[in-house]
């Protein structure tokens, strides 16, 4: 060591000490010392210095720094006339290991040889500099090592599984994996001579190489022994045959690998790398072929690979086919396991575009599921005593075809992206079922109770529903009339009636809302300019014979933004478009509405999108993005502008269908009647054209309550048919299915009330032991409630604790059971212990936390007594 490097460690040493004692057994440095000058300190040879002497000049001068120097060992404490003086100081040596102990800060002597083993680390100053930063003065060897892996890797943290994650990480280089890789950490980690180490950490903490055969010794072959002892762990049954080699040999320290998977899987740094990695890996030991001869229930517990997951997202279609309803039990149960694991985890879509669509596979055989369940209890068709009958059951049961027709393609979009053909035998399924089952036999049992002496186009009103061009009369006006301070009325362009009962829902979820749905029963032909005219408060309304047929609000034009505006200051009211409103902000909304009775909101999104060629195959996905924008919407008004009650309702609602319209889709008109003045898909509007028996016909008088002068005839298909297909004809509008004209009319109060906050849903563990006597153990827990509209679904992650370590894996846990029954309201995790010495005298603790604050909401003490370790 340079002379210059010793002076600086003295003069550090003598920052914070007043003795040092500098043994030099070789006399190495005995003449450089006779020359020594440090400011401020008094340096004295031992070796020609009386211990009396020594001890009198240090009591003379207190306060002074004395540096104490033998070119000898130091003796023995027993024979050492000035231990005194060196229990009050401390050693100080030259050579560069102890000296190195001094800077690290380590206690131990004995650690001298091993720094000198590991020279090529410890000649970086920048590496020392970073170790320091992680040692503590107690610190073995072992300890050592594993800190000096931690910097070589880049690791904040010391622990092996740590270390193994950043450095099996590495292997995945600009989103590749490779499998062959030696990563720059790991060529690090050789060049400095530590791969021995790490190799002993693998088999001290994984078991790796102990099953008395030599492995590889790679981190190739590493990865390939955590994953599939992950995987056959995990399994209910024995591990395949071609796979047992891979198995790490100690079946206690096995449990460690399935640990660190799923520390890997759930590390938001480090979970795309294992992605791409597994994937490599299961397509390099041929694991299709494996999971072939295994059946789908032997896989629910296992999250290693994606192609698990996919494996049994194929056998749930093929039951869905197979007419497994969605009241199947072990279906639900496999697949809210398969959502609160890693592949579909609602938590990873936000990040990840495979979970996005494995989430959205699972939505897609939900609904599936449900939608042939719903259908099999209608095989024999439809029929309706009347209308009034025909539209309670649509609004009570038979809106949900449509809304889970929209469920499926919803998430079936969702999944194209990844070209998986999953799903496209059911989506085959499901598009024959609604467009080839539903909507024609549905379509032939309404028509029975619209058309003829008695049916509904006969006098176009049905019990319990409104016409749609009282609207004001009936819905605003008694609120005002009951002291409302001001009503909003949010008017969304086509959106129907299964679209509303989905919306309660998410409102109903939020505190201080209070939402109900009715509704009314719409104008005919059911299309904008007729429906947004309806809504408005008016005393007459009437055609006006121009270009547009335009329909006038007590005799003014009301097709336009501002045409309404100016209608509704009549009444104190005003019309704004959706956006520009939340666009306003808080203060400039509030001044806007504060001398407004009645303000009427225009959303257009669905028809937007829905009623273009360019666009209409975007319908559902437009549906979906309203129901947020509404939802935001009604909080905005509530929240921000005060708004103590909120009426969402539509002009319209519509039919859509996936596949392309057939020939036997269109209405067989030859020609359009004389008198005609406009005609669209779904209706003809004109002066004195009749009728026809192939088209509902009817006059604007009784199914608009237009002026009896002002009014037109018109002719809407029957059924879903279509008068022509130029332009979009998946998306339509105008006729009298009830898609088309039961429009929602939604209700939304605010409350204060207790009833109306919104709370997680409540659960506790099962079962009095609390004793964890394996390795890998199931703990059982029950909802103790129903979700309901008030009461949410909640998502946890389950753990096994030391204090605020995890001495486990984590698992995911979704609470959302509407059931009444117990039964079906209990969940269950296994978690797997890290191997380990447990003091099963003392707590450890279950833990529960919320998957989104991480809000612990369950802490349960439990002993850890391993009693037994053979989890396989």
């Amino acid at each position: 060591m340079s002379h210059q490097r010793i002076i600086e460690a003295l003069q550090a040493q003598f920052a914070t000490q007043h003795l040092l004692f500098w043994d030099d057994p070789d006399g190495e440095f005995s003449a450089w010392v006779d020359g020594l000058s440090l400011e401020g300190v008094h340096v004295l040879r031992l070796d020609r210095t009386p211990a009396l002497q020594v001890k009198l000049d240090v009591e003379r001068a207190p306060g002074t720094r004395w540096l104490f120097y033998r070119p000898a060992a130091e003796p023995d404490p027993a024979k050492d006339w000035l231990l005194d003086l060196r229990l009050r100081g401390r050693a100080f040596r030259a050579d560069s290991n102890s000296m190195l102990l001094d800077d690290l800060g380590l206690t131990s002597q004995a650690l001298r040889p091993h720094l000198k083993a590991r020279s090529k680390f410890l000649r970086a100053k920048d590496r020392v500099e970073k170790l320091r930063r992680l040692v503590t003065p107690s610190d073995d060897a072992e300890a050592l090592d594993r800190k000096m892996l931690a910097v070589l890797v880049r690791s904040e943290q010391a622990d092996f599984q740590t270390i193994l994650l950043r450095l099996l990480s590495s292997m995945v280089q600009e989103g590749e994996a490779d499998l062959a890789a030696e990563p720059r950490a790991w060529q690090d980690i050789i060049a400095n001579e530590l791969d021995s180490a790490f190799w002993a950490f693998a088999l001290q903490t994984l078991g790796y190489g102990g099953d008395g055969v030599a492995p590889a010794f790679t981190l190739r072959d590493l990865l390939y022994r955590i994953l599939v002892t992950d995987f056959c762990r995990s399994l209910s049954g024995a591990a395949p045959e071609s796979l047992r080699h891979f198995v790490l040999p100690d079946r206690t320290l096995a449990a460690n690998a399935s640990v660190f998977a799923a520390r890997w899987r759930t590390d938001m740094a480090a979970y795309e790398s294992y992605n791409l990695l597994s994937d490599a890996v299961a397509g390099e030991i041929g694991l299709d072929g494996v999971l072939s001869t295994l059946p789908g229930e032997a896989l629910a517990e296992t999250m290693t690979f994606a192609v698990v997951e996919r494996r049994i997202l194929k056998d749930l279609k093929d039951r869905v086919l197979a007419g497994a309803g969605a009241s199947d039990e072990a279906m639900q149960a496999l697949i809210a396991r398969r959502r609160d694991g890693h592949w579909a985890s609602r938590l990873m879509a936000q990040s990840s575009s495979e979970s996005r669509a494995l989430a959205a596979c699972y939505d897609a055989i939900e609904a599936g599921a449900a939608f042939f369940e719903l259908k099999a209890r209608f095989d024999a068709g439809f029929s309706f005593a009347n209308a009034e009958a025909a539209l309670m059951a649509y609004q009570s049961e038979l809106f949900r075809f449509d809304q889970l027709y929209r469920h499926f393609h919803e998430a079936a979009e969702k999944v194209e992206p990844m070209g998986w053909a999953v799903l496209h035998e059911l989506r085959v399924r499901i598009e024959e079922t609604y467009t080839g089952w539903f909507l024609p036999q549905f379509g032939t049992a309404w028509a029975r109770v619209v058309e003829g002496e008695g049916g509904l186009l006969s006098h176009w009103t049905a019990a319990g529903m409104p016409n749609q061009h009282r609207f004001f009369d009936i819905q605003v006006a008694p609120l005002l009339a009951a002291g409302a301070k001001r009503v909003f009325v949010v008017i969304s362009d086509a959106f129907r009636y299964e679209a509303a009962e989905e919306l309660v829902q998410q409102l109903n979820s939020k505190s201080r809302f209070k939402a109900g749905l009715s509704s009314q029963l719409g104008v005919l032909p059911s299309y904008t300019t007729l429906g947004m005219a309806a809504l408005l408060p008016h005393h007459s309304l009437a055609y006006k014979t121009n270009s547009n047929l335009d329909v006038l609000a007590d005799g003014q034009p009301v097709a336009t933004l501002e045409q309404r505006n100016a209608h509704l200051a009549k009444y104190e009211g005003l019309a704004i478009k959706a956006d520009e409103l939340l666009a306003l902000g808080k203060d400039k909304g509030r001044a806007l509405v504060r001398d407004r009775r009645v303000i009427y909101v225009y959303h257009d999104h669905i028809d937007a999108l829905g009623d273009k060629q360019a666009t209409e195959g975007m319908t559902f996905r437009a549906v979906e993005e309203a129901l947020g924008q509404l939802a935001q919407l009604v909080s905005f008004i509530v929240n921000s502008l005060n708004g103590s009650t909120v009426l969402v309702t539509a002009d319209h609602g519509f039919i859509y269908q996936e596949a392309p319209l057939l020939a036997a889709d269109k209405s067989a008109l030859e020609t359009q009647p004389e008198g005609t003045l406009k005609a669209k898909k779904r209706y003809l509007l004109g002066r004195g054209i009749g009728t026809s028996p192939k088209a509902w016909c009817g006059n604007t008088v009784l199914t608009a309550g237009t002026d009896p002068e002002a009014s037109l005839d018109f002719w809407v298909p029957k059924g879903a048919s279509r008068f022509h297909f130029a332009g979009g004809a998946r998306f339509v509008h105008g006729s009298a299915m009830p898609q088309e004209i039961v429009v929602p009319v939604i209700t939304v109060r605010e409350s204060e009330s207790d009833k109306e906050k919104a709370r997680y849903v409540e659960f506790s563990l099962l079962g009095a032991s609390n004793k964890v006597v394996t390795n890998t153990q199931r703990f059982e827990f029950i909802q103790t409630e129903a979700v309901s509209d008030k009461v949410l679904p909640r998502t946890v992650v389950i753990a096994l604790r030391d204090g605020e370590r995890p001495i486990s894996n984590e698992q995911t846990l979704t609470f959302d059971s509407g059931s009444q029954l117990l039964d079906e309201r209990k969940r269950s995790v296994f978690l797997t212990v890290l191997a380990g010495t447990y003091d099963k005298t003392r707590d450890y603790w279950l833990t529960a936390r919320d998957a989104t604050s991480k809000v612990e909401v369950l802490r349960v003490p439990l002993r850890v007594d391993l009693a037994f370790t053979n989890d396989f």
